[in-house]
């Protein structure tokens, strides 16, 4: 990983984590359909740059000076998307599109075939541009229609080109800490906007108890993340038949789930440190308890595709979550996010006693084949979650 990758993730996530004032304002359903709408398409202009760097050196003073570029497209992107549905449609859309033409220019240098461009992660922009552009010239209705035709389309992409050119191998490594990096990111974007709004309010003792429970919460999904989910994603693209089908659904699909729940639980927090005693109206409880209940369920969907087994424990943390909507309307919003933290903790503490036990097995049983093979140390195994 280049350090103008990482510039270029940083000026990102800022765009990524506006979301977050769009759902403020408007988090009914048709509000947080409408979020959902337009993150897709700004979500894949960043799995487009993932790829393109993956695959070169960085090593060209062109590809480093076009990625820091793209940052600035990404920042100013990221001041349109509020108002994206209103005055600045056009103005988002002409930013996006210079972006998509932007990285599609420096990917044709490298691309072996035009039907690779046409199909490929660079080209698909050639069928959403006209759509997003279609959508800007509108407004109301027709906008969210177009907008929603032109994600479904960034969607299907990679199902599309799967069937019509050949998909190469990435490399893992790279890859998969690109995706945890993204998932930092917008964890820390998230505490940065509950600790602004924080900065705003008298800090009573109650406030300080719920900031303090808004970092709990967010840092125990986060070691659930790291701890359980990128080490196991990325060997598992080492080792993937057909990389590319795992790397969709587990990594592109996978993250975007995980990145929109992320947004939504820091939509409900920022909403719940102000008046942490106060009872959560339903909208913010779905938020809250639903965004937590997506990402467990992400999880444990990208674990059931890897190793073709239920995770148990991530299925019943995450319908447990969902379970506790309707209660977080009745309680004070405190203590809807402490049984949150409970229901999160129980899983990863039974993550973790299972991965020490069979690490235990494991060491046991390489003692074992030691004894009478010393070169055989036996092939490594992922907890069954």
């Amino acid at each position: 990983m280049t350090w103008e990758e990482l510039f270029f993730d940083l000026a990102f996530v800022f765009a990524l984590t506006q979301f977050s004032e769009q759902l403020h304002e408007d988090h009914s359903w048709f509000g947080t359909g409408r979020a959902l709408i337009l993150f897709v398409p700004v979500y894949w202009a960043w799995g487009g740059v993932v790829l393109y760097t993956n695959q070169r050196d960085m090593r060209s003073l062109l590809d480093r000076v076009g990625i820091i570029t793209l940052g600035l497209v990404s920042l100013l992107m990221a001041l349109t998307i509020p108002r994206a549905y209103d005055d600045y449609g056009l103005l988002f859309v002409a930013i996006y599109v210079a972006g998509r033409v932007l990285l599609t220019g420096l990917a044709l240098r490298h691309l072996p075939s035009w039907r690779r461009l046409l199909v490929g992660p660079y080209g698909v922009f050639l069928l959403t541009g006209p759509l997003l552009l279609a959508g800007a010239l509108v407004q109301g209705a027709a906008r969210v229609a177009l907008w929603a035709v032109a994600a479904t389309v960034d969607l299907l992409s990679p199902w599309v080109a799967r069937h019509l050119v050949a998909q190469s191998r990435v490399q893992a490594a790279h890859f998969t800490h690109r995706y945890g990096l993204l998932i930092i990111l917008v964890f820390g974007e998230s505490l940065i906007q509950v600790g602004a709004v924080a900065a705003h309010e008298r800090l009573t003792f109650a406030r300080f108890i719920a900031i303090a429970a808004a970092y709990a919460l967010v840092s125990i999904l986060w070691y659930a993340y790291f701890g359980y989910g990128l080490s196991d994603f990325r060997r598992a693209l080492e080792q993937a038949p057909d990389q590319p089908d795992l790397r969709r659904t587990v990594l592109v699909y996978g993250h975007l789930l995980f990145s929109f729940g992320i947004i939504t639980i820091a939509v409900s927090l920022v909403e719940m440190v102000p008046a942490p005693l106060d009872v959560l109206p339903s909208r913010e409880a779905m938020l809250l308890a639903g965004g937590c209940a997506l990402f467990l369920l992400t999880f444990a969907y990208a674990y059931w595709r890897i190793h073709r087994t239920i995770a148990w424990r991530r299925v019943g943390a995450g319908a447990a979550c969902l379970l506790l909507v309707p209660l977080a309307t009745l309680i004070p919003a405190l203590v809807a996010v402490a049984s949150l933290i409970l229901v999160i903790a129980v899983m990863v503490v039974a993550e973790e006693l299972v991965m020490r036990r069979q690490g235990g097995d494991m060491a046991r049983a390489m003692g074992e084949v030691s004894a009478d093979d010393p070169t055989d140390q036996g092939p490594a195994t992922e907890p069954d979650a």
